[in-house]
């Protein structure tokens, strides 16, 4: 395990055992009708019966809600500590969840074409390569499957957390290597990781040379024109935070193949 992978581990052991913000297992209302929240567009359909992967997204809350709706869950996360609020809603709930520590970049805990559906929140930021994500993802998803994902927009990562004079200025490169400097206080970041920046052509293009179709795309919205400056809100009226992909793995073996020898790290 690389000093990023370790790093990050430690940081989400310490969030889920102070119960910080995404370390909060499913309430009852959470799990009442848990698509509704989940899938407001309706890209998944009914998942009931479905293999579905929850990719680095343990925390005791979406493999809860979609194992609630009926799907077979298996749940990967890089935090021993993240995946005990999974075991824990799962043992008090009577799901059935099968938790498996492993970093997103490395499935090989996983065989191969398992599963209908990968569901991924915001979350790639903490590798410094995405292209590897990707071929992981692909390798573990069925001709057909359907892979959603979300990623903290670039603009996101440059902008400043707080607001200057003129505004969100960005203070971050575009074009940069190694992780983004550490940050306190702001509802974009989560302290004491370690975060990356992703370019488009590596959300977006690294995704399609991986071997999946785009479908869909959205940002959510979390803008509010009467919060106060410097909250999440505020900021979100001039950056979106993250973006919503919709992508289908689609059998292009040879030209996966080709790519990934230019490709892949």
């Amino acid at each position: 395990m690389s000093s990023v992978h370790d790093h990050n581990r430690r940081a989400w052991d310490e969030r889920a055992l102070a119960a910080k913000r995404f370390a909060r297992p499913a309430r009852d209302e959470d799990l009442a009708d848990p698509l509704s929240l989940l899938d407001a567009r309706g890209w998944l359909g009914d998942v009931a019966g479905k293999e579905l992967l929850c990719l680095a997204a343990g925390g005791g809350r979406q493999s809860a809600q979609y194992a609630a709706a009926g799907a077979s869950v298996t749940v990967v996360d890089l935090s021993p500590e993240m995946l005990a609020l999974d075991r824990q809603v799962a043992a008090e709930r009577g799901l059935c969840i099968r938790c498996v520590e492993a970093s997103m970049d490395d499935l090989g805990a996983l065989p191969a074409a398992a599963f209908d559906i990968v569901i991924q929140p915001v979350s790639t930021c903490y590798v410094a390569s995405i292209a590897a994500v990707y071929w992981q993802v692909a390798r573990v998803t069925k001709v057909g499957g359907v892979y959603v994902s979300q990623h903290k927009q670039p603009a996101s990562l440059q902008a400043a957390t707080a607001p200057s004079p003129r505004g969100y200025e960005l203070v971050e490169p575009y074009y940069r290597s190694g992780p983004l400097p550490a940050v306190q206080g702001s509802l974009h970041r989560e302290e004491g990781t370690l975060e990356f920046l992703h370019r488009w052509e590596e959300i977006i293009g690294a995704l399609c040379r991986a071997g999946f179709v785009v479908e869909d795309l959205a940002e959510p919205m979390h803008a509010d024109p009467n919060a106060a400056p410097g909250t999440f809100a505020h900021r979100s009226l001039y950056v979106a935070p993250y973006v919503r992909i919709k992508a289908r793995r689609v059998d292009e073996t040879a030209a996966a193949d080709e790519s990934r020898k230019l490709w892949t790290p």
